[in-house]
């Protein structure tokens, strides 16, 4: 993931009231993920990386902030069972009336 990517991103966050600290936590984890892994778009995950970049310490915050996420769809999320591989996310643009 290149810098002006995760600007981008980064405006796209500020425009959207409806988020809270927690949601930003959550994407500002996993846009540091994506940046360190050179990703721009699908993003290997797990929860506990998500949760401890975060500083999210508890299931039930980490579950219903990451849910609310997909349902205002900011992210996609494909969940991986395997425990050898990751789950991914996939950074998607909300439509505003702006962008």
């Amino acid at each position: 993931m290149e810098l002006h990517n995760l600007l981008k991103y980064l405006k796209l966050f500020e425009r959207d009231t409806s988020l809270n600290v927690w949601h930003f936590a959550l994407l500002s984890a996993i846009l540091y993920l994506g940046y360190r892994q050179g990703q721009p778009k699908i993003i290997r995950v797990s929860r506990r990386k998500i949760m401890a970049l975060s500083h999210i310490k508890t299931l039930p915050t980490y579950h219903k902030y990451f849910k609310e996420l997909q349902v205002m769809g900011y992210i996609r999320y494909t969940p991986c069972y395997h425990p050898g591989y990751r789950s991914e996310v996939e950074l998607l643009f909300k439509k505003t009336e702006d962008s």
